[in-house]
């Protein structure tokens, strides 16, 4: 039987009249009912985040204290957690468990970062005249955060949101991905559990047209963080005014095999990271540019490493590719798929779907016209192209609207920094895939793939204001 969960609102469980059905992604059965949002319930949730941020009763020792033990709370529910990202996201259980690891470590790495938020001295005095005057800057808190979030990490991209959010001092409105709401709800019962002040954290469930639209129309956020489409994101960036935000929007990550490159190597790694959570990650790798010297070699490598990845379950503790997040997004893969095919792109692996299930794919004979090529499939489909010289391979690398991580395999160090210098992206992985990310470091991108870094040192910073503070001294 489904469990029902209600909106969190003030620190309370606000049920209302309408639900959501939350869908097992791989059996297609209820998991879950949410309440859902309406106009009442977002115009409540901002007055009180507005209120507890002006109450200024939650100082930084107080946040430091309360992200460190929703990261313990995470570890005790890690299992639990990773159950319900299975469940409602259809990611594989292992992936899933990793998910929990990592966003143990974005809510310890907010609490440390809780309790270095500093300004600096500005030397004033050096200048003519201001001989008796002294000055700093610091770091106040921007006010209320509005959050949108992606159902492709439903606990970990929540973390990047809320946990430095929460660190520099401010109060948040989350609207989870209506495909995976259970996993926000499920974090914020830690939230209470860890002693959150009431109000500093508000989780409301509707579509983007109601609750994510009031949101976005509603002065009293200061703040927008928004993972999800480039579209979506613009619209965003055109109707907030001058707000601060973050955009995290999509992508077609490149990732090229040079001719000193270790095959193997290169072939096993970008095997596993173009298929994981069927390429529904944004740094998922979906454009091989392989030297043609060794195309052949690759090619045939790339295959088998493939073929030994196993489809499926998501709760089976193999498996390596689930369903995706519907059918209705597997059959538009798919559609873009047989598009290709007759453009003249041939199918060298995989291609079958059963359901929201799309077999890892492998394509070849593509170009830039190709929307596999040019636009972000987010399915498990990878395109090879070849090249001979690596100058130009860039350029054709660049065409891309997108620009948010790629990378390069090579052995020439020379050749590896002339890719790194000249990739149109906001993080470049050498002998790596694009998928390798970690929690601490800088993310974001560049062209449509966004604005603003993650990571919460880095958002932390951006989710504050720099303040100068000038005294002026008796002589």
């Amino acid at each position: 039987m489904s469990q029902h969960y209600g909106l969190f609102i003030n620190g309370k469980w606000i049920q209302t009249q309408e639900q959501n059905e939350v869908l097992n992604k791989y059996n297609g059965d209820v998991f879950a009912t949410v309440s859902k949002a309406s106009e009442q319930e977002v115009e409540d949730a901002i007055n009180h985040a507005q209120a507890a941020f002006e109450s200024e009763d939650f100082p930084p020792y107080q946040r430091y204290k309360t992200l460190l033990k929703v990261s313990e709370l995470l570890q005790a529910h890690k299992e639990e957690l990773a159950q319900v990202i299975t469940n409602e996201a259809g990611k594989p259980i292992k992936q899933a468990r990793t998910e929990i690891d990592r966003a143990t470590q974005t809510f310890e790495l907010s609490a440390e970062e809780a309790k270095r938020i500093t300004g600096e001295g500005v030397p004033v005095e050096a200048a003519p005249g201001s001989e008796n005057r002294m000055a700093f800057t610091m770091r106040v808190p921007v006010g209320v955060v509005g959050a949108i979030s992606p159902f492709n990490f439903p606990v970990n991209l929540v973390a990047h949101k809320i946990a430095p959010a929460i660190a520099a001092g401010n109060a948040v409105v989350l609207k989870p991905a209506s495909a995976t709401p259970v996993s926000s709800l499920k974090l914020a019962e830690l939230f209470e559990e860890a002693g959150l002040p009431e109000g500093f954290l508000n989780v409301l469930v509707g579509s983007g047209s109601t609750v994510g639209n009031q949101m976005m129309e509603d002065e009293r956020i200061n703040y927008y963080t928004f993972t999800g489409s480039a579209e979506v994101g613009l619209k965003l960036k055109q109707n907030t005014g001058l707000n601060k935000l973050t955009l995290e929007l999509g992508n077609n990550s490149p990732v090229i095999v040079d001719r000193k490159a270790d095959v193997d190597q290169a072939a096993t790694t970008l095997a596993q990271k173009s298929f994981a959570y069927a390429g529904q990650v944004c740094i998922s790798v979906q454009r091989i540019y392989v030297h043609e010297d060794i195309q052949e070699a690759f090619q045939k490598k790339f295959i088998e490493a493939t073929e030994e990845l196993k489809v499926g379950d998501p709760f089976d503790a193999q498996t390596d590719v689930g369903p995706m997040i519907g059918e209705k997004e597997a059959e538009g893969a798919e559609e873009w798929l047989q598009e290709a095919k007759g453009q003249g792109a041939d199918v060298i692996h995989g291609g079958k779907r059963k359901g929201a299930i799309l077999e890892p794919t492998i394509v070849s004979n593509v170009d830039h016209s190709m929307k596999v090529v040019s636009e972000e499939v987010f399915a498990p489909i990878v395109t090879l192209m070849s090249f001979s010289d690596l100058d130009q391979c860039i350029k054709e690398v660049n065409k891309s609207d997108y620009g948010l991580q790629g990378g390069i395999f090579t052995t020439d160090i020379d050749r590896a920094f002339k890719a790194a210098r000249k990739v149109e992206v906001g993080g470049f992985m050498i002998n790596d895939a694009s998928q390798y990310r970690v929690d601490l470091m800088p993310y974001g991108g560049v062209k449509n793939s966004g604005w603003g870094k993650e990571g919460p040192k880095y958002t932390i910073n951006d989710m504050t204001e720099e303040r100068l503070v000038v005294m002026n001294l008796k002589q």
